[in-house]
């Protein structure tokens, strides 16, 4: 059995720690899931929003420090992949515990992201407009008045993060494996994810699945495959890709 790591997952906009529960059940017990929740939501619904990328993160490694004191990796979705990102910098920054491999699903590489792709968060139609582009809420959620606020509240915060990101295209470039995950219908390209390789020194590869936004729901298994894989190798084993889904 390889040793245990804890895997940290951090969500997409909008979403919460429970996109990740299931996976507790599906991985072996070497690789502990950790899905971190992010204030404003779930367990986390009484505290405002954090609507800043570096003092979110700050803040997550601060309140995910024991995790990441031991053996660990990270994994984020959408804007789960560029928190994933900064916390692995600010660990390093730090002086603390290297991640032992990142993995970004459905995230633009930090130079590719679109200047001004979040300047109509203000607008709740604008918001219900992107949410149903990416297919990702129930109509229920959108046609409940309480869950709708509830949903548009915490995605407006999430994209002030996103949109707060700043770039350093000065900054070192981690030393650690780096996985991106794409969905081959996205709208978030080759030309934008092929770019993660520049954030690393370390092994990178690009894994493509059939599917949107969300394809990782699709290919959970396949995604999990990869994953555990990965870690199991441990990085200075290469990881052969499997047939593409």
């Amino acid at each position: 059995m390889p040793p245990a790591v804890s895997l940290l997952c951090l969500p997409c906009a909008g979403g919460s720690a429970t996109m990740y529960l299931r996976w507790k059940r599906l991985m072996p017990a070497w690789l502990r899931i950790v899905p971190v929740e992010l204030p404003g939501r779930g367990a986390r619904l009484d505290e405002p929003c954090e609507a800043d990328f570096d003092a979110l993160v700050a803040r997550l490694c601060d309140e995910q420090a024991a995790e990441l004191a031991g053996p660990h990796a990270l994994f984020g979705h959408s804007m789960g992949g560029l928190l994933a990102q900064g916390i692995a910098h600010r660990q390093r920054e730090l002086g603390r515990r290297a991640a032992q491999a990142l993995f970004v699903s459905a995230s633009p590489a930090p130079a590719s992201r679109e200047p001004g792709r979040f300047a109509g968060r203000h607008d709740d139609a604008w918001l219900v407009g992107d949410l149903r582009r990416q297919g990702g809420t129930p109509e229920e959620v959108l046609a409940d008045a309480e869950l709708r606020r509830l949903t548009l509240s915490v995605l407006r915060a999430d994209y002030g993060v996103c949109e707060s990101f700043s770039h350093r295209a000065q900054r070192a470039p981690l030393d650690m494996p780096l996985h991106a995950f794409g969905g081959r219908d996205d709208e978030i390209g080759e030309a934008r994810l092929t770019p993660w390789r520049d954030e690393t020194r370390g092994p990178f590869a690009l894994h493509w699945f059939s599917g949107g936004h969300f394809f990782i729901r699709e290919h959970e298994a396949r995604v999990l495959d990869i994953v555990g894989r990965v870690l199991s190798a441990g990085p200075a084993h290469p990881v052969p890709e499997p047939a593409a889904a």
